[in-house]
């Protein structure tokens, strides 16, 4: 599996608010810092962070990091596509979920009299959340050891249960589809909204992604070599040829 490049440095001189809009998890650091990126979302990240008293390249770094490759990476071995897919995006799930559903709630309060606001969808996402962290944790906990070892004559099973909750997911991602025009912004969309569905497009990418790199990659490895061993396993008279 080839190393994946640095994350390019973001440009201080642009607008916080237009970071916050572009860039998934910004609104988290803007936040923690006290950098409004709502109402003085025009002001430069340099000046915003020097009026706080910030070291503007620590915070330029901070946010370079959330920046997260789209390239699927070589397979490699099983056990380093998994820890691919636990770095890259169980991790990224944990982060950015949370930061979606205050955002969410926040919309929801705000411009809870416009008719464009996706009323329903923070509840949506906590949703997505919760089912998220109880799938990646079974995926940690028995799964992953499991095919880190090789696999067992059970493997199948587990896999099966994955596979049917990527089924579950995807609908999901539906429903918040549906919530939001297709992840679509109203004209005149304040920053925060902006950047919920900056998010929101960031979330519906990397979980297509990490359920692809699960379903058409790792899992078909295991389920291929259960099949011939216990199918194919006997002097070749089983008669698959």
């Amino acid at each position: 599996m080839h190393a994946i490049a640095a994350p390019s440095t973001l440009d201080p001189n642009q607008a916080i608010g237009q970071i916050a809009v572009q860039l998934p998890g910004a609104t988290a650091v803007f936040r923690r810092l006290k950098l409004d990126f709502c109402c003085g979302g025009q002001v430069s990240l340099r000046q915003a962070a020097g009026e706080k008293g910030l070291d503007v390249q620590a915070v330029v770094d901070e946010l370079s990091a959330l920046q997260h490759p789209s390239a699927l990476p070589d397979t490699g071995t099983p056990g380093e596509l998994i820890d691919h897919i636990v770095a890259r995006y169980h991790e990224v799930h944990r982060a950015q979920l949370p930061e979606l559903v205050r955002m969410a709630r926040r919309v929801e309060a705000v411009h809870r009299e416009n008719p464009s606001t996706p009323h329903g969808l923070a509840d949506a996402l906590y949703a997505v959340e919760q089912e998220l962290l109880m799938h990646m944790h079974k995926e940690e906990a028995v799964l992953f050891p499991m095919l880190r070892s090789g696999g067992n004559s059970f493997v199948r099973q587990p896999i099966a249960m994955m596979r049917h909750e990527h089924n579950d997911h995807g609908q999901a991602l539906e429903h918040l589809a549906e919530l939001t025009n297709d992840i679509t912004p109203p004209p005149g969309a304040c920053n925060t909204w902006r950047a919920l569905y900056t998010g929101l497009a960031q979330l519906r990418e990397d979980l297509i992604n990490h359920i692809h790199l699960e379903n058409n990659v790792l899992f078909p490895q295991f389920e291929q070599a259960q099949a011939q061993s216990q199918g194919c396993g006997n002097g070749g008279g089983c008669g698959c040829a």
